[in-house]
C-alpha cells in the first residue's frame, strides 16, 4: 500500500472498466483522482458505453479508500471542454502526479460507415492526444504518462493492409491505425520529455474482460461462422489470441501495469511499451 501516496491521478475513461480499475487501485496505493468519462453512448459503437451512475459509482468506489476524487462527464474529442474540466479539478486537488489516457472505444462490423472510422480514431487516438497535451502545463519533474494501446492494434499493423488480424471493419480500421499512432506518438513523447524528468509510457493489453470484449458484434469477429455467436461462442475461439491458454486477462492485470508505471518504482522507466498479452505478441 501507498504507492503513489500524495499523487494526483487523472483517468480518462474511468467510469467502468479499465478505466475504473485503475482509479480504485491508484487510489487504494494513495492518490487522489480525478475522472474522466463521456457517460454517453457514441454514434456508430453498437455496445453501450458508461453512464452517469457508472460516473457516480466509480467515484464512491473510490472514496472508500479514503482519498478524494473529483469527476466529470468530459468528451475527450473536445478539447476545450477538457482544458475547463481539468483546471477545475487541479483547483480543488492542488496538483496533476499522473495522467493515465485509458478512454477508449472499438466499434466493429463489416457494414458501418465511414463514420465509425472517424468516430474510433478521434476517440483512441486524438483523445488520447487532447488529454497529454492538456494535462502538460500541470505536469512536473517526476510526474508520469500512461496511454493505453492495444496489442490487437499492433498485430494488425504487421500483418498489413487487408489482413483480418486485429478489430475488422471501418471502426476496426479506426481502432487499429489509432492504437499504432498512440504507441508511435508516446515514445516521440516519451523523448522529448525526458529532459525534464517526465516519462511517458504505454501498456498495450491484450482480450480484457471489460464490456468492450463482450459484446455480439466482437463475438461475431471471433466466430464469424456463426450468425448471432454468444459468449460461449466466443470463449472457444478466444483463446486463440493469447500464446497462453487463456481467454481473456482481467482489468486487474492491467492495472497492475499502471500502477507500477505511475510509481515512482518506475522512475527511470520511460519510452517502453508494456505488453500484457499473454504471449500474443509472441505468438503472432
Amino acid at each position: 500500500m501507498g504507492r503513489v501516496e500524495n499523487k494526483v491521478v487523472l483517468v480518462t475513461g474511468g467510469a467502468r472498466g479499465q478505466g475504473r480499475r485503475h482509479a480504485v487501485r491508484l487510489a487504494e496505493e494513495g492518490a487522489d483522482v480525478i475522472l474522466f468519462d463521456i457517460c454517453a453512448d457514441i454514434e456508430h459503437n453498437d455496445y453501450p458505453l458508461a453512464s452517469s451512475l457508472d460516473l457516480e459509482e466509480a467515484c464512491r468506489e473510490v472514496e472508500k479508500s479514503g482519498h478524494r476524487v473529483v469527476s466529470a462527464a468530459v468528451d475527450v474529442r473536445d478539447r476545450a471542454a477538457l482544458e475547463t474540466a481539468l483546471a477545475a479539478a487541479v483547483a480543488e486537488l492542488g496538483r496533476l502526479d499522473v495522467v493515465v489516457a485509458n478512454a477508449g472505444i472499438c466499434p466493429l462490423g463489416g457494414n458501418q460507415p465511414i463514420g465509425a472510422f472517424a468516430n474510433a480514431f478521434d476517440v483512441d487516438f486524438v483523445g488520447v492526444v487532447n488529454t497529454v497535451h492538456t494535462a502538460l502545463q500541470y505536469l512536473s519533474a517526476g510526474a508520469s504518462i500512461i496511454t493505453v494501446g492495444s496489442v490487437a492494434g499492433l498485430l494488425a499493423e504487421k500483418a498489413g493492409p487487408g489482413a483480418s488480424m486485429g478489430p475488422t471493419g471501418a471502426g476496426g480500421a479506426g481502432y487499429n491505425l489509432a492504437k499504432q499512432f498512440i504507441d508511435k506518438y508516446t515514445l516521440s513523447l516519451a523523448g522529448q520529455l525526458a529532459p525534464l524528468s517526465i516519462r511517458a509510457n504505454v501498456v498495450h493489453p491484450t482480450n480484457v474482460n471489460t464490456a468492450m470484449l463482450h459484446n455480439e458484434a466482437m463475438y461475431k469477429m471471433f466466430r464469424p461462422d456463426l450468425e448471432h455467436p454468444g459468449l460461449d461462442d466466443a470463449l472457444l475461439t478466444f483463446p486463440m489470441m493469447q500464446g497462453m491458454p487463456i481467454p481473456f486477462v482481467e482489468p486487474e492485470d492491467i492495472s497492475h501495469a499502471v500502477t507500477y508505471l505511475a510509481s515512482d518504482e518506475s522512475r527511470y522507466v520511460t519510452g517502453v511499451q508494456l505488453k500484457v498479452d499473454a504471449g500474443a505478441s509472441l505468438k503472432f
